[in-house]
């Protein structure tokens, strides 16, 4: 058995199918967002502007947040201990707890190391819990989500994307009496379009459903204080279990979920992704504590944000770049390639100083590849004139066609 021969062709696969994944060498400017130093490819640091970061509204710069990790470091020291049940419990662990069940109207709340951690421990565990369970899954739900849905043993049907007909057919053909789950996200982050959130749930009270709403491209960005897509559509309390991310919106580290005492109570008890994992560090936890507070106060970086992704989209649409439909802070630019997607994120990269990233398979179906912009509140109308500029300069050298929006 020549196992180097079995990687070497498993990555060669990725080069041929042109998505191999490259990680771009960079330091964030402090205070100076979206600027950014690129070592990528370079004898030195290169001056680049990032298009692609999902730090959405800057708070991993804000004072704020700096202060308060600053302070938490000198105040507490740099680790946490341990699990949560050994030393990892600390004050500021239970304090943060407290202020993302409030922000979603919850009993309570519980933190994990990440996104990815606690949809794949919740859902996993949720659904072995729940004796004969069968989830209902959006066909374009993120791959932590999936993970979750499959460590969990339990039967999965998947419906159509934001399909609440043919989510209905499904759950209808099963018993009542049947435990389910109907496993969603609000805002889907490579198209940009919002789930229909009160017809799902009216669809699981009929069919007596618990529901799970993956927020994490949400959370800090919408509702009046930063509780997602439920709290701006009202319906959070409708959701059995919210999920969240603390290092997009946020600006820093971890995930979360917010639901009922005795939701947590379970998931705290028997999700292993949770019971043996070192807890946040809680340099990390004071920072994100900091940005929860301030965004529950402040709609100024929202609104900047929601201000900027809408000029894109428009700069976008009057250079005739097909730039997608979207609802959302997702600018989404369809290439359709990955070869061709890849090529036009190096060249910005290049010779443009822009840092934006491919989005190919399995991110995304074979034949949908595309660019995808996440404006801030710091994307200036010359960054934007600049980068629209250059795209369709390369759109040209390629000879794409412009003037057809997908």
């Amino acid at each position: 058995m020549n196992y180097d021969q079995i990687f070497d062709s498993a990555i060669d696969r990725l080069h041929e199918e042109g998505r191999y994944r490259v990680f771009i060498d960079i330091m964030r400017n402090k205070g100076a967002y979206p600027n950014a130093r690129c070592f990528h490819g370079h004898n030195g640091p290169k001056p680049i502007t990032v298009w692609c970061s999902n730090d959405y509204l800057c708070m991993g710069q804000h004072d704020k947040v700096i202060g308060a990790m600053e302070a938490a470091l000198h105040d507490v020291g740099a680790g946490s201990g341990g699990t949560r049940n050994i030393g990892g419990n600390t004050h500021l662990h239970v304090e943060l707890e407290r202020e993302l069940a409030d922000l979603h109207g919850k009993d309570t709340a519980l933190l994990f190391t990440s996104g990815y951690v606690s949809n794949d421990a919740t859902l996993s565990t949720l659904a072995k819990l729940l004796p004969g369970c069968v989830i209902f899954s959006d066909e374009l739900n993120h791959a932590s989500m999936i993970a979750g849905i499959r460590n969990s043993g339990c039967e999965k049907q998947v419906f159509r994307h934001n399909d609440v007909a043919h989510l209905e057919e499904l759950l209808a053909s099963v018993p009542l009496d049947t435990p389910k789950l109907i496993a969603f996200e609000s805002v889907y982050s490579m198209d940009g379009d919002v789930a229909p959130i009160h017809a799902i749930c009216d669809l699981a009270e009929k069919y007596n459903a618990l529901t799970y709403i993956d927020e994490v491209h949400a959370v800090g960005m919408y509702g009046a204080r930063g509780g997602g897509i439920s709290e701006r559509d009202n319906a959070a309390h409708r959701i059995d279990i919210i999920e969240g991310t603390l290092g997009k919106a946020f600006g820093v580290m971890g995930g979360y979920i917010a639901a009922s005492a005795k939701v947590v109570d379970c998931i705290r008890s028997y999700a292993p992704g949770f019971i043996f994992t070192t807890s946040l560090s809680p340099v990390l936890v004071a920072g994100v504590l900091a940005s929860v507070r301030h965004l529950k106060e402040s709609s100024v970086e929202r609104n900047a944000q929601q201000r900027a992704a809408a000029m894109l989209k428009l700069k976008f649409a009057e250079a005739g770049l097909p730039v997608m439909d979207s609802v959302t802070h997702i600018v989404p630019l369809m290439v359709g390639d990955p070869v061709r997607a890849k090529k036009i994120s190096d060249f910005l990269l290049a010779e443009y100083g822009v840092y934006v990233q491919p989005i190919n398979f399995p991110t995304v179906p074979r034949g949908t590849e595309r660019l995808r912009f996440t404006p801030g509140p710091h994307h200036t109308d010359k960054m934007m004139d600049e980068l629209t500029a250059a795209l369709v300069e390369i759109w040209d050298r390629l000879e794409m066609d412009l003037a057809e929006a997908a």
